[in-house]
């Protein structure tokens, strides 16, 4: 059985831990600081054997070169020369294995040029998604397109319902208040807001969170519901899925 940790970073990043059974061996996703993973690891007498990376941002890659230095793993990631010490380039319709999973490599530009998700099929299946798809939200276009960006979350949306998600940021409370202004009339978002204000109150990370659920309350990937579209138009351009989409994040960088 594979288990998934949250170690939390900075003010509210993610940085996943990937431990299979009793294993002392164990993979991490986007270490952007490495000390608290070393605590964790020393603490728990764990040994680091692969690193997954989903894009360039510091916040993603800053505990890198430290970790590789102490642990050596290996280190798995886009073709980007900006993340330091990749030994295995991935891109879409690539796998690797790590941790006795098979993960499926997707390509899902939109934040960054490089971004990629890593995709392990079973029940449930596990998506570390980085910062394209956030419990109720997405990511910033820091280089892609809205169109890109879109594209990348209609493919992450397609996954089964069970998909657990796990998002590099515990943006999941400022989203779902965007998601209330962006369409006000959905009752099952204001109840998954009230579960999560609970979980953050007794400081539980609100991931990770799963396909199915996103479908329901996240307000990107619900551009077909009248009256989202409707508010959306109200701030901008919504003639076309393309248009909509873009208006929607506009809408939302500036919320």
């Amino acid at each position: 059985m594979l288990t998934v940790i949250p170690i939390p970073a900075f003010q509210d990043n993610y940085i996943w831990l990937l431990r299979q059974d009793a294993s002392d061996k164990v993979a991490i996703v986007d270490p952007g600081d490495a000390q608290p993973v070393i605590e964790y690891l020393e603490r728990e007498n764990l040994n680091l054997v692969a690193i997954l990376v989903t894009h360039h941002h510091h916040d993603h890659t800053g505990g890198i070169e430290t970790l590789v230095k102490r642990y050596g793993p290996r280190v798995i990631g886009p073709d980007n020369t900006a993340i330091p010490s990749v030994d295995e380039v991935v891109g879409d319709d690539d796998e690797c294995r790590v941790q006795g999973r098979r993960f499926e490599v997707f390509a899902v530009p939109g934040h960054t040029l490089d971004h990629i998700a890593f995709y392990a099929p079973g029940t449930p299946g596990l998506l570390f998604c980085g910062d394209v798809m956030f419990s109720a939200g997405c990511g910033r276009l820091f280089e892609g397109e809205p169109a890109q960006m879109q594209r990348s979350l209609e493919r992450l949306a397609a996954l089964p319902d069970d998909t657990m998600v796990f998002a590099g940021h515990e943006y999941t409370l400022a989203n779902l208040r965007f998601s209330q202004a962006a369409e006000p009339d959905n009752p099952t978002r204001d109840a998954y807001l009230e579960e999560c204000e609970k979980a953050r109150r007794l400081e539980r990370p609100t991931l990770p969170t799963n396909i199915g659920s996103e479908r329901q309350i996240n307000p990107f990937l619900r551009l077909d519901q009248p009256g989202l579209l409707s508010a959306v138009a109200e701030q901008g351009n919504a003639d076309d899925a393309s248009s909509a989409f873009a208006t929607l994040r506009e809408w939302k960088d500036r919320f």
